[in-house]
């Protein structure tokens, strides 16, 4: 019980209240926010994009306050997990997309943990990416409701083997179900379902869609290309995607409005970091795309729109913001109390949103993630944002006030500015050194979460994150997990997961796929396979028809690394097992 934070004890005892379904002062605002995967700022036509057409969130930015100076990071999980919790993601430990670097630390409440206790009804539909494993995973970080996949995109080495984004296999509260369709148009139509159940039952909803599209692999209805077949493929088929969510954007507005849910509803769209395909078309005059320190890697639309809040009335806010502020924001605009151990790194821009006078202080903001290949963060790999100024990679001065484009390097015209930002970076970069290397670990033996899948996109500080890599790639690593339950366990080691149902050694058949598939995997000479555990080691043969390597063990309660060798019959290694499944004999509660 230790082990588990005060907040998640809260949730186990909220109970959601119905709420009075007239006067719009009594009842609480839902809150829809919808995250695009990989769109930058200028994959929108109303951002002055020539080619791309988004009539749906072009709508939606005449209805909204936006936010045009605002950032989050430049890849996946850590916009994610600020979002989620407020705090930056070197400190709140999901810096990453693979490497065992994703999941979001325990000791941070997150924004469906926090609602959820304020009885709100809490629901997610799509990309998590925070934790792939008990405990981190959306049921366990306060979703009530969730259909997501595991892992950086739908076909990632975590995910349901051969997920093509058409009728995939997600996961439904734990359980695997598959689900009817293209993958936007499923998220977008199980959310409208479920906030349309939490409307019939008079309860406030916070729906998250974080959606797999935009991101590669480019696979769409080949009907979205037909006005993007002028283009590159690769370009035109994530244009295709877009429009395809646009298409869905403007449903989702049609339901609100058809339910009465649209005067009362929060509704917030942005992306998770700059484009990571259409800055050849059109990026916005910025300089960079999706992991770049420079504005193109990370400042993104943020649109929110709230008929019934009071708001000032609709047009750009210029101030400096950040993704960390939409929680402190949210929770402000909803009249949910911050929970009293919570500190965010983001500040609240209620203030902003209510009175065009208001100013936020005077604030120097730090992006700075893990890199794939390299994933231990280092000194000065970040950004500083301050006013008009951008100071990157600690060496680089740019003033955005006479250029944009970040293509004058002018610390030498401006040291005392400088001088300021490395300052506060430098005292940034203490206070989040010491967790730095901190890994999270995968639990086992709990009753949640028996067996336990891992795969390769949980190796520590190995980057091993798509199934085309389990396909031909020969990689190894270890999971750092911690036992929750002393007693035996059963573990056993695969080269393809369990639903592949091959052999270890054989090869894998290409998969077609309807608009793309994947390609063929290479057979592995495997004769032999070790798995250690702490500090034991053992062996044991594999034959040409083996499908697993079984291994029964008694596991202490505590902290355990865990590796895994395939060999062939020199005993050289070949590879990791690149899925284990560990069950608890005896699981506990």
């Amino acid at each position: 019980m230790s082990h588990f934070p005060w907040f998640v004890l809260l949730l186990c005892f909220s109970v959601a209240v119905p709420r009075p379904v007239s006067g719009a002062a009594l009842v609480k605002p839902n809150i829809v926010i919808v995250m695009v995967d990989d769109q930058g700022y200028g994959d929108l036509s109303v951002h002055g994009n020539p080619v791309l057409k988004t009539p749906h969130m072009d709508r939606l930015h005449a209805e909204s306050i936006r936010f045009t100076d605002f950032h989050v990071a430049p890849m996946c999980t850590p916009t994610r997990g600020q979002l989620m919790t407020g705090v930056d993601a070197l400190r709140n430990g999901a810096m990453n997309v693979s490497s065992g670097r994703t999941n979001l630390r325990r000791d941070f409440p997150t924004m469906p943990e926090i609602f959820a206790a304020a009885d709100y009804r809490t629901g997610m539909f799509g990309k998590w990416h925070l934790g792939d494993n008990y405990p981190y995973r959306p049921q366990d970080r306060g979703f009530q409701e969730s259909i997501w996949y595991q892992s950086s995109s739908i076909p990632s080495a975590a995910g349901y083997f051969n997920n093509d984004y058409f009728d995939d296999v997600y996961q439904h509260n734990g359980v695997n179900r598959k689900y009817e369709g293209y993958t936007t148009d499923v998220f977008f139509r199980e959310a409208q379902t479920w906030m349309k159940q939490q409307a019939a039952r008079h309860e406030p909803f916070f729906c998250y869609l974080p959606l797999a599209a935009a991101h590669g692999p480019f696979f769409v209805p080949d009907r979205y290309r037909e006005p993007y077949r002028q283009q590159p493929p690769r370009i035109a088929s994530f244009f295709a995607m877009i429009a395809n969510i646009d298409e869905n954007l403007g449903r989702l507005d049609a339901f609100l409005r058809e339910n009465g849910l649209h005067e009362n509803t929060i509704l917030i769209f942005m992306t998770d970091n700059g484009t990571a395909t259409g800055d050849p078309v059109f990026n916005a005059g910025m300089r960079d795309k999706k992991i770049g320190l420079y504005d193109g890697g990370h400042r993104v639309p943020f649109f929110i729109r709230w008929p019934a809040g009071k708001l000032r009335a609709v047009g750009d806010v210029a101030a400096l913001t950040q993704v960390q502020d939409v929680l402190p924001t949210l929770l402000e605009l909803c009249g949910v109390a911050k929970p009293a151990a919570a500190k965010f790194d983001g500040t609240s821009l209620a203030g902003l949103l209510r009175d065009p006078a208001a100013r936020l202080p005077d604030r120097k903001l730090t992006i700075q993630f893990s890199r794939m290949n390299d994933s231990r963060p280092k000194p000065g790999d970040a950004v500083v944002l301050w006013k008009r100024w951008r100071l990157v990679a600690n060496n680089e001065l740019y003033d955005l006030a006479t250029d944009p484009a970040q293509e004058r390097n002018v610390i030498a015209q401006f040291p005392e500015v400088a001088t300021a930002l490395r300052a506060h970076y430098a005292t940034w970069w203490a206070g989040v050194e010491p967790r730095l290397l901190e890994i999270s670990p995968i639990h086992l033996g709990s009753a949640r979460a028996n067996p336990v899948q891992l795969s390769p996109c949980d190796w520590v500080d190995v980057f091993f994150d798509q199934q085309n890599q389990v396909r031909r790639t020969k990689k190894n690593g270890a999971w750092s997990l911690f036992v929750e339950h002393a007693g035996d366990y059963e573990i056993s080691l695969r080269r393809w997961p369990l639903e592949a149902d091959a052999p270890i050694a054989a090869a894998m058949p290409a998969f077609p796929g309807v608009d793309g598939g994947f390609a063929a995997g290479d057979a592995f000479p495997v004769a032999s396979a070790d798995l250690k555990f702490g500090a034991e080691l053992r062996q044991q043969a594999v034959t040409a028809e083996d499908k697993a390597v079984n291994f029964r063990v008694t596991l202490p309660r505590g902290p355990l690394a865990l590796q895994t060798w395939f060999r062939d019959a020199a005993g050289q290694e070949i590879a990791g097992a690149y899925y284990v499944y560990v069950r608890a004999l005896r699981p506990g509660k």
